[in-house]
């Protein structure tokens, strides 16, 4: 099992990045695909059409989202913990996901890099007024 821990900058305020990683509709729109989230702990959800699912564990408005990542048999629990801190840019976006598979970790950490957070990132930097 292995960690990831990196950090992004998203150019919007904290409470709209809690939106848009926490309202069903929003994350449809910048992710491209179905998507199923409520911001309650206890409850399922899916993401990319359903090539990420798990459960909402925590949520704290504006500041921190702390979901459980489904790998199939696991021993233990893959948990992603998302952060919002104020930065001099928008939002600086902490990403903290622990317990990946050693096999799944390459594809995993990429798909952080190269498709969740710069997809979030060429969302709000294509929003209007940002020119």
């Amino acid at each position: 099992m292995k960690d990831f821990k990196k950090y992004f900058v998203i150019t919007t305020t904290p409470d709209q990045v809690y939106l848009a990683l926490t309202t069903e509709a929003t994350i449809q729109l910048w992710s491209g695909d179905k998507a199923e989230m409520r911001a309650e702990p206890g409850t399922e959800f899916s993401l990319w059409d359903g090539s990420i699912v798990g459960k909402n564990l925590e949520f704290e408005k504006d500041k921190k989202i702390v979901q459980q990542w489904h790998f199939g048999e696991q021993a233990e629990p893959s948990i992603v913990t998302i952060k919002l801190h104020v930065h001099d840019q928008g939002t600086s976006v902490e990403v903290r996901h622990t317990n990946i598979p050693d096999a799944d970790y390459e594809d995993i950490t990429e798909g952080w890099i190269h498709t969740y957070m710069a997809s979030l990132q060429e969302f709000y930097e294509d929003e209007p007024g940002d020119l």
